[in-house]
C-alpha cells in the first residue's frame, strides 16, 4: 500500500516518421543522477510519481500511475475520457506517443453547421456530439508495454484508492462551479455526478473505482470492447452522440518520431502533428534567435519586448492555421515550415517598430483546459506528458455507470474554415472534421537535451496559448538566466493573430501598467482573459542538480526526490 494525503495493443507507428529518434551521439556517456523529480498540477499526483519512484519504478511508470490518479483526483482535466501526447526519454532516445481522439465514423465535415452553413453555438463544446473517441487508456497501456517495469495493475492501484476512499477537494478546483452548472443545467448529467462536489471535503466516485479497477484486471480491452465501452457507447446513445462500439474496437494509439530541430547548442525535442505545438514552438525559438539583434538590451516583458515576441508569433499562428492538421490525411509540410532558408525569409518580414498589419500576415509558404505533468527518474529518463479533456471537465458528460467524464475534443476541428475555435484560433481545410481523423492540437510536451543528456523536461495546458508559454518559460530561462521557479513564475503574455492586433495578458500577473500604455500607443489591444496563461509544470538538470518547478498560477506540487 501506499498513496495517502487523505482519508491487447499491438504497437505500430502512425505515419512516415517511424521508430525511435537517437537525438545525439550515443557515445557521450550516459548521466547518473542521485535524484529524480516530479511537477505536477496537484499534490496527489506529485505524491503518487514519488512513490512509484521510490519502489523502483521508472519514469514512464511514475507518469502511467500519475496519469491514472489524475483522472480522479484533477477530473477537470485528468481523465481516462479524453487523449493526449507523451513524449519519453528512455536510454538516451526520444519516443514520441500520439493518443490524441479521433472522430467517430459517423462525423462529417459539416456536422456543426446549420442550413445555413452558420456555426451551431456550443454543439461542438457542450453534449454527446462534443466527444472524440478516447485514447487515453489505450496510451498509458502502450506506454506500458513498451518501458514499464512495475506491474500494470499496481499502477492503477493508486487511483482505485483515491476513487474509492475520496481525496480533499481544492479551494480553486471547482471555482468555474456555477456558471458551469448554468451553463450545462438540462443538457448533460454533470450535476448528478459533481454538483456536490464542495472545497475542503472529501469526494468519492464509487463508479470510476469499478471502471478503474477493470482497466487494471483487463486493460484497454475493457475500454474498447468490454463492459465499459458497452456504458460509454450507452450513454451517446442516450444523448444522440457518434461514438459506436465499432470506434472504440477501431481505435489505436501509436509512435511516432519526435521533432527534433537544434536551438542554441542543445536540441528541442517536441510534438510532431497532429500537434502544431512542436512546429510552432521551434519557429518561434528560430525567429528569435534569427531576430537576436532587436532584442539587444530590450527588458523582459518591457513593452518593445512584448511588440517583438507578437511580431514572431504572428507570422507563426498563420502558418498553424493554414497548413496544420492530420498528417494521415493531410500533407504536412513540415521540413518547409521548419527549413532554414524559410525561417531566414519569415525573419526578414519582421518589423522591429511597428505592428505588421494582421491582412498582411499570410502563410508563408508557396502554394482551455488540459493538464501536464514532467517527470525525471534517477536514471536520467524522462517523460513530459500533456493530455486532456479540452475544457474544463470536458463536454459536461459523465458516463452513466462508469463515473468519467468524456472530451469535447471535437471543437479542435475546424468546424468552418476561417471560424475561430473556443480559443479563438482558425483553422482551414488541412483541420476539417473527417472519420478517423485526429483533430489539431496545440499540446506542446518537450525537452531540451544536451551532449545526449536531459536538461528540460517542460509543459503546460492552456489551448493556443500553451506553445507561447513554454517559449517564454524557455527565453526566461536561457536567454534571461532567470531561476527555474522564476521563469515559470513570470508574467506571460499572448498574441495568436486574431483577434487582430489583441495581446492577451492574465490575472496573475499583468503587464505592468507604464508597459500597456505603451502598447495602446503603439497600436494594440489588449485584454485581460478570466484565467491564467498556463500551468507549467518544469524540471531542469544541470551537471550539480536536478530542480522541478510548478507553476504558483494553480496548485500544483513539485518535488526533488533523493531515492
Amino acid at each position: 500500500m501506499f498513496y495517502p494525503l487523505v482519508s491487447t495493443a499491438v504497437l505500430f507507428c502512425l505515419s512516415i516518421y517511424c521508430g525511435p529518434l537517437q537525438a545525439a551521439d550515443t557515445n557521450t556517456p550516459k548521466r547518473h543522477l542521485t535524484q529524480g523529480a516530479v511537477a505536477s498540477p496537484d499534490q496527489y499526483g506529485a505524491l503518487v510519481a514519488e512513490q512509484i519512484l521510490r519502489k523502483g519504478g521508472n519514469a514512464v511508470d511514475a507518469a502511467i500511475a500519475t496519469a491514472f490518479t489524475l483522472a480522479v483526483t484533477y477530473p477537470e482535466a485528468g481523465n481516462i475520457g479524453g487523449g493526449g501526447f507523451m513524449l519519453v526519454w528512455f536510454d538516451s532516445k526520444a519516443y514520441f506517443l500520439d493518443y490524441r481522439e479521433t472522430a467517430p465514423a459517423a462525423a462529417h465535415r459539416d456536422m456543426f453547421l446549420d442550413a445555413d452553413r452558420q456555426v451551431i453555438k456550443n454543439l461542438s463544446l457542450i453534449g454527446h456530439q462534443a466527444s472524440g473517441v478516447p485514447g487515453t487508456v489505450m496510451g498509458l497501456w502502450l506506454a506500458h508495454k513498451k518501458f514499464g517495469s512495475l506491474p500494470w495493475q499496481e499502477l492503477l492501484a493508486p487511483a482505485i484508492h483515491y476513487a474509492e476512499t475520496g481525496f480533499i477537494v481544492a479551494q480553486n478546483q471547482y471555482q468555474y462551479r456555477a456558471d458551469l452548472l448554468q451553463q450545462l443545467d438540462g443538457k448533460t448529467n454533470f450535476a448528478r455526478y459533481f454538483g456536490a462536489m464542495k472545497a475542503g471535503e472529501n469526494f468519492k466516485q464509487p463508479e470510476l473505482a469499478a471502471t478503474l479497477k477493470r482497466i487494471a484486471a483487463k486493460g484497454p480491452d475493457d475500454f474498447y470492447k468490454g463492459k465499459t465501452a458497452e456504458l460509454l457507447v450507452a450513454e451517446m446513445q442516450r444523448g444522440n452522440g457518434l461514438v459506436t462500439m465499432q470506434d472504440l474496437a477501431a481505435y489505436r494509439a501509436g509512435w511516432r518520431e519526435a521533432l527534433v530541430t537544434p536551438w542554441q547548442d542543445k536540441q528541442l525535442i517536441s510534438a510532431p502533428p497532429p500537434s502544431s505545438g512542436g512546429i510552432a514552438l521551434a519557429q518561434l525559438l528560430g525567429l528569435k534567435q534569427r531576430r537576436s539583434s532587436d532584442f539587444n538590451g530590450v527588458a523582459h516583458n518591457s513593452s518593445q519586448y512584448v511588440h517583438l515576441i507578437a511580431e514572431l508569433e504572428k507570422r507563426v499562428y498563420a502558418d498553424r492555421a493554414e497548413y496544420l492538421g492530420d498528417p494521415a490525411f493531410v500533407n504536412v509540410p513540415v521540413q518547409s515550415l521548419l527549413d532554414s532558408k524559410y525561417l531566414d525569409q519569415r525573419a526578414k518580414e519582421i518589423n522591429p517598430l511597428a505592428i505588421s498589419a494582421t491582412k498582411a500576415i499570410q502563410p508563408g509558404l508557396e502554394g482551455y483546459h488540459t493538464t501536464h505533468f514532467s517527470i525525471l527518474d534517477k536514471q536520467g529518463n524522462a517523460v513530459s506528458n500533456t493530455y486532456t479533456l479540452n475544457l474544463d471537465f470536458g463536454s459536461g458528460v459523465v458516463v452513466q455507470g462508469a463515473g468519467f467524464l468524456l472530451n469535447n475534443e471535437m471543437d479542435d476541428f475546424s468546424a468552418k474554415p476561417g471560424v475561430p475555435n473556443v480559443f479563438g484560433v482558425v483553422g482551414n481545410e488541412a483541420n476539417s472534421i473527417a472519420p478517423g481523423k485526429r483533430m489539431l492540437s496545440s499540446m506542446t510536451p518537450s525537452l531540451l537535451v544536451k551532449d545526449n543528456q536531459v536538461e528540460l523536461v517542460v509543459g503546460t495546458p492552456g489551448g493556443s496559448t500553451i506553445i507561447t508559454s513554454i517559449f517564454q518559460v524557455i527565453t526566461n530561462l536561457f536567454d534571461f538566466k532567470m531561476p527555474l521557479q522564476q521563469a515559470v513564475a513570470a508574467a506571460r503574455f499572448h498574441h495568436q493573430l486574431l483577434p487582430k492586433d489583441q495581446i492577451s495578458m492574465e490575472p496573475y500577473s499583468p503587464l505592468s501598467a507604464e508597459v500597456q500604455q505603451q502598447l495602446i500607443n503603439k497600436g494594440y489591444n489588449l485584454h485581460t482573459q478570466g484565467w491564467n496563461l498556463g500551468d507549467v509544470q518544469a524540471i531542469q538538470v544541470t551537471a550539480t542538480t536536478v530542480e522541478a518547478a510548478a507553476d504558483p498560477r494553480s496548485r500544483g506540487v513539485a518535488k526533488v526526490i533523493a531515492y
